[in-house]
């Protein structure tokens, strides 16, 4: 089975997702998505693919999305995105990816429903 995880190994959720998945046999492709972060084109397909909006993927309680203006309820869709993609830490994480879905592992427990 093909996995692939957007990992940062600063966070806790993420640490745990990527266990749960080497737990299960399979050693994951790892996307380091803060040095390398995916197209505005990539992550609209992982936040619709697993069932969210652009909002419901940031990381609102950083700083940096009050900093930037974030939390404006105008903003639109790709205005997000493109404010994520600019500034990747804002994506929240991790976000997995198998043949049988995406989904933002939070809790880490959640990559078992695709593994």
């Amino acid at each position: 089975m093909s996995v692939t995880i957007y990992h940062n190994n600063a966070c806790s959720n993420s640490r745990g997702a990527l266990a749960l998945i080497r737990e299960a046999g399979i050693e994951p492709v790892i996307i380091e998505y803060v040095q390398a972060p995916p197209s505005k084109a990539v992550l609209k397909e992982l936040v619709a693919k697993a069932g969210l909006t652009a909002r419901g993927a940031m990381r609102t309680k950083d700083a940096l999305y009050t900093e930037l203006g974030l939390d404006d309820a105008s903003l639109s869709e790709d205005q997000l995105l493109e404010a994520m993609v600019g500034n990747p830490k804002l994506i929240n994480r991790p976000f997995v990816v198998t043949a049988k879905g995406v989904r933002l592992a939070r809790p880490p427990e959640l990559v078992k429903e695709i593994l």
